[in-house]
């Protein structure tokens, strides 16, 4: 990877996007007509040091998904985002790798869901975009980078997640993640991405070893979650995840019944934001 070159690309890109295009307000008194790189980097899901360090060369080897987000946010072209993926020393998409690219009209669904809690993650449950209010109720994701943004991953190895779970709850969720990447690793076997995770998810998690196994089958459905959150206690909400026809993309949205306690804790979230709440 040249990352002085790899980071000119992004500024030149961030330059060329009117604000406007990526859904924020144009505001007044900018120096330039594209966007901020905190802006870039608030649609990405990448921190604005990491952004900084990118652009400026003191960066290198970024992960795919990073690659990915910003050329997703940059609106790049397909011969742009081959290009990116090159100078970061990274294998181009294919049809046997997992599609990360959110379309136009998939982005324009997001725009419209701004109020309300949403994340895309790709084929093997990687997130690739979470809005503020997502951001506000699970977490700030603008720091994870490679394995951490991994929600398969993040169950096993990691640090878990803010959803609370009993057992009977835990192990279906466990057996669906699981059957969920064997369908994937099914679908895209060509994948360096989702073979590495397999490999490393086998060694590390003797639960995981057993399930893949096993031939553990479910899928990732739509349920009643209860987040555990610092800052305004527990909310109960309705968790549905819709599957993008073609990109295997997973649209994951959280919504409460309107008039309840949840619905007005989920209302304060979106308004607080995640500097003033995230934990």
């Amino acid at each position: 990877m040249t990352t002085a070159e790899f980071g000119r690309a992004v500024r030149r890109w961030r330059d060329r996007v009117p604000p406007e295009a990526a859904g924020l307000p144009a505001g007044r008194a900018r120096r330039a007509a594209g966007l901020r790189r905190e802006e870039l980097a608030l649609l990405a899901g990448i921190s604005v040091d990491y952004l900084t360090r990118l652009e400026q060369g003191r960066a290198s080897h970024p992960s795919a998904q990073v690659v990915a987000a910003l050329a997703r946010a940059l609106r790049l072209t397909d011969p742009e985002r081959a290009h990116l993926h090159r100078l970061a020393g990274l294998a181009q998409p294919g049809p046997e790798t997992m599609p990360t690219t959110i379309n136009p009209s998939v982005q324009r669904l997001l725009d419209r869901l701004a109020g309300i809690p949403v994340a895309v993650h790709d084929a093997a449950w990687t997130l690739l975009v979470a809005n503020p209010p997502y951001a506000a109720l699970m977490g700030d994701p603008s720091g994870w980078q490679g394995d951490e943004r991994n929600g398969v991953w993040r169950h096993f190895l990691g640090p878990g997640s803010r959803v609370r779970l009993n057992t009977q709850e835990r192990r279906g969720l466990e057996a669906a993640l699981v059957a969920d990447l064997r369908v994937a690793a099914g679908r895209y076997p060509a994948d360096p991405r989702l073979r590495r995770l397999i490999g490393q998810l086998r060694a590390g998690s003797a639960r995981f070893a057993e399930l893949w196994d096993a031939g553990a089958v479910g899928r990732h459905e739509a349920a009643r979650k209860t987040v555990e959150h610092p800052r305004v206690g527990a909310l109960t909400l309705d968790c549905d995840v819709l599957t993008v026809a073609g990109s295997d993309l997973r649209i994951m949205v959280y919504t409460a019944a309107p008039g309840t306690e949840d619905a007005e804790r989920l209302a304060l979230l979106t308004v607080l934001g995640t500097q003033s709440v995230a934990g």
